[in-house]
């Protein structure tokens, strides 16, 4: 196939953002804190060990950039600070079925460290992915999935456009999957 499956830009910036595929050695603290932070994991499974986070993180700082196309740290554009990642890559649809006939379907993910939660930056950050992509990708639909409990990220994906779909569970817990068509993020 020769459409790329995936947004290819290495930078997306916003009005207050900068969105990058550069991960900075001056991110490691921040990545770790998404990782380990129980309050930041509490509907992503729960904080993982240090020890295995530094490990991740060690060996993605080495390699200079976020492991997967279409994956970007979420930093400051003023100070280039690290306030969190976002997701937007092609999906994986095994645990809750396709949303596509074609499997051809985006999937939007996020987190952000809890000292940048409440600020709009999960709401600006995905925006500007959307719209990028939206620019570059030809429509399909785009996957929101977060556990039914996190009534703030439900209520975020409804500020974005997203629409419920269905339920499953995964990870021990009730997940809601939701759903948007690429198009709607053109301008």
């Amino acid at each position: 196939m020769s459409e790329l499956r995936t947004l290819s830009a290495a930078e997306i910036r916003s009005e207050r953002l900068l969105l990058r595929g550069a991960v900075l050695d001056t991110d490691r603290a921040g990545l770790i804190e998404l990782g380990t932070d129980p309050e930041v994991r509490r509907h992503l499974g729960g904080p993982r060990p240090l020890r295995e986070v530094e490990q991740h993180v060690g060996a993605v700082l080495a390699a200079g950039s976020t492991s997967r196309p279409g994956t970007y740290v979420i930093a400051d554009g003023a100070t280039n600070r690290f306030l969190g990642t976002l997701m937007l890559a092609p999906r994986w649809t095994e645990t809750s079925g396709p949303v596509a006939e074609d499997g051809e379907e985006l999937e939007l993910g996020y987190v952000l460290r809890r000292g940048a939660w409440g600020a709009g930056f999960a709401f600006e950050a995905a925006t500007a992915a959307l719209r990028a992509a939206a620019g570059e990708l030809t429509d399909r639909p785009v996957v929101l999935v977060t556990q039914t409990a996190n009534q703030r990220s439900l209520r975020l994906a409804a500020r974005l456009g997203f629409r419920p779909l269905r339920t499953f569970e995964e990870f021990g817990a009730d997940q809601t999957l939701c759903t948007a068509p690429l198009a709607a993020f053109r301008l």
